[in-house]
């Protein structure tokens, strides 16, 4: 989000109509949404522009899976469940937990993302396919308008990657349930309640191997009956995904076009594909 200061001005105002104490309010996360620490009263603020959120989809289902017991993050509590309006901006009130250690390990994170999807098989809320995110993502590669600085060569490769790992993950069948859409570590919280799941707005039907492929190797192998096979097809999926949102113009992930560049390499050198996590590091690392 590029326009910082209205937005924060927007969510300390929401919060002090609700007489919450807002002095002040801290950036912890600024993307497509921008996440805010409201101070003194700690909150976590979850902003975005009217029209580019899907915040009353991610309320509904938090509260639908808080009633089951799920490991999601929770509401503030001392205010209305629902998303708040102010000069042009979508914002939600969630609890804010102080960071926990030790880091959730592979196996409690694999524990918690089988309770999440446990929990959203008890839900009944209508939602997206994951292949919609795969259309969205064609849709940025096949328009050099909305991805300009992509060469027409690693456009045709995105593009055949893309529709080639659709195919095979479709074509196996798989059983298809609910999914958190993107649970990644920066996605899980480590609190003293345990592990829990945030950024509920990213949630699809799909295969649980979708979603394993979002998470760090070492947890799969907690996961219990993962077909290996289909999750290699998922990592590779994602990849091309995340390649594609990348060369997006306007995408303010921090050294995206460098992000970029890598998928695209690894989608040339084929599988087995590796986890995000596993780019990141290695990234960081240079």
């Amino acid at each position: 989000m590029t326009d910082v200061t209205r937005a924060i001005a927007a969510a300390t105002s929401v919060a002090a109509s609700l007489d919450l104490p807002a002095d002040d309010a801290i950036v912890l996360h600024n993307s497509n949404k921008l996440a805010l620490r409201v101070t003194p009263c700690n909150v976590l603020a979850r902003v975005a522009p009217v029209g580019e959120e899907v915040a009353e989809f991610e309320v509904e289902l938090s509260q639908r899976l808080t009633e089951v017991g799920s490991p999601v993050g929770l509401l503030e509590p001392r205010v209305d469940p629902r998303v708040y309006t102010r000069d042009g901006f979508a914002i939600t009130l969630w609890t804010y937990y102080e960071p926990a250690t030790p880091h959730t390990s592979p196996a409690d994170f694999a524990r918690a993302l089988e309770r999440l999807h446990a929990g959203m098989r008890e839900v009944d809320v209508p939602s997206p396919r994951f292949t919609d995110r795969i259309t969205e993502a064609q849709a940025v590669v096949a328009d050099p308008d909305r991805s300009p600085k992509l060469a027409d060569t690693d456009r045709v490769l995105l593009g055949d990657r893309l529709a080639s790992l659709r195919r095979a993950i479709e074509d196996r069948g798989a059983v298809e349930q609910l999914l958190h859409g993107e649970p990644h570590p920066g996605n899980l919280l480590s609190t003293k309640n345990g592990p829990l799941f945030i950024d509920l707005e990213t949630c699809c039907s799909g295969p649980v191997e979708f979603d394993l492929a979002h998470a760090p190797e070492a947890v799969s192998k907690h996961y219990p009956g993962v077909d290996e096979g289909l999750l290699d097809e998922c990592r590779g999926l994602v990849i091309a995904m995340v390649a594609a949102w990348r060369w997006e113009l306007g995408d303010q992930f921090p050294n995206g076009r460098r992000f970029g560049a890598e998928f695209l390499r690894l989608l040339r050198a084929g599988p087995p594909w590796p986890t995000l996590d596993t780019v990141t590091r290695r990234l960081d690392g240079l």
